[in-house]
């Protein structure tokens, strides 16, 4: 079974005739399934409200669809936000006669530039999507596999009988049940229990998969979104980070140190201070040391989407790469 997490930007509950509603929370999942292959769609249920609804929605996308009704302040950010977090897979639906020619300039030199402008026909959406579920090649999903598992947490509870319950989806490599994986940033170790794709019971999961994942040697109260499940040792994680930013073209001014920026990573999206800037050149290129509270959780390399939530409607900063 090989699964598709697709990003809906889109008038709320846009997703109802895709799939069936699953877990809602500011973030929504609709689930499709057919034979093998299975399509999870997510909504930004609380965005424009909170933009990390927005975030959270995008960073767990394999492709997007994104519904332009009108040309507004919510466009451009959903453009800066696709482009920050890198996601060049997707397709756009144009509503209310917006052409593509109209919206052409404003995602010129973005990943949105490659997106396929498609009819509103939800029955062809869902059979479009079903149809790349089961194209991905056998090859690309192992090759994505290889390697140690790498689940971050978006919600945890107790199951009555079962025990504890973590849900997510695989970010690399693969999980096998009685996978004994380190909980970071605390340390504990939790054994996967069992594990559950779209309701079916399973034995392993890989980059893409939503699982359930039934948990012993671990707490409820351990845990929180955001923390990782891994036993992969290359995974870090630290209240310092320092890396190389770009910032979007519109951002007015060179960022300051002492400004307190938001960074996403994953299911995090943490407050961090802005502790260094050295820019040599182009300001919108400089290295930057940021600093936070709580550990963020990343790989070697990591792409880090920025964000300034005191920014009015300019919101979303940029983006850095970890070093």
């Amino acid at each position: 079974m090989s699964n598709l997490t697709v990003a809906v930007l889109a008038p709320p509950d846009y997703s109802k005739d895709l799939g069936k509603k699953g877990t809602a929370s500011d973030i929504t999942f609709y689930n499709l399934k057919k034979g093998d292959a299975t399509v999870t769609f997510i909504e930004p249920t609380r965005y424009p409200e909170k933009l990390s609804s927005l975030f959270y929605t995008v960073s767990l996308s394999d492709c997007v669809v994104l519904v332009v009704n009108e040309i507004n302040a919510a466009f451009g950010e959903c453009v800066l936000m696709l482009q920050c977090a890198g996601k060049a897979k997707g397709y756009l639906i144009l509503k209310n006669y917006i052409t593509p020619e109209q919206i052409a300039p404003l995602i010129r030199d973005t990943v949105l530039e490659q997106y396929e402008v498609i009819e509103e026909d939800m029955v062809g959406l869902r059979e479009k999507m079903l149809g790349i579920s089961e194209k991905q090649t056998a090859h690309q999903k192992v090759h994505e596999a290889a390697g140690k598992g790498v689940v971050p947490v978006d919600a945890h509870f107790n199951v009555k009988g079962v025990g504890v319950v973590v849900l997510g989806s695989v970010a690399q490599g693969m999980i096998k049940k009685h996978d004994a994986l380190k909980v970071l940033p605390i340390g504990k170790t939790a054994q996967i229990r069992s594990i559950q794709k779209h309701d079916d019971d399973a034995d392993t999961a890989i980059p893409g998969d939503r699982v359930g994942l039934a948990l012993k040697n671990i707490e409820s109260e351990d845990l929180d979104r955001g923390f990782v499940l891994t036993n992969d040792p290359a995974i870090r994680h630290s209240t310092t980070i320092t890396g190389k930013a770009e910032l979007v073209k519109y951002w007015p001014a060179p960022l300051k140190e002492g400004m307190v920026l938001y960074a996403g990573h994953w299911m995090q999206f943490l407050p961090t201070r802005l502790e260094k800037v050295v820019a040599e050149g182009d300001w919108r290129m400089p290295t930057i040391t940021l600093s936070m509270e709580k550990d963020l959780i990343y790989p070697p390399n990591a792409r880090i989407v920025l964000h300034y939530l005191e920014g009015g409607k300019l919101r979303v900063v940029g983006s850095m790469i970890i070093e």
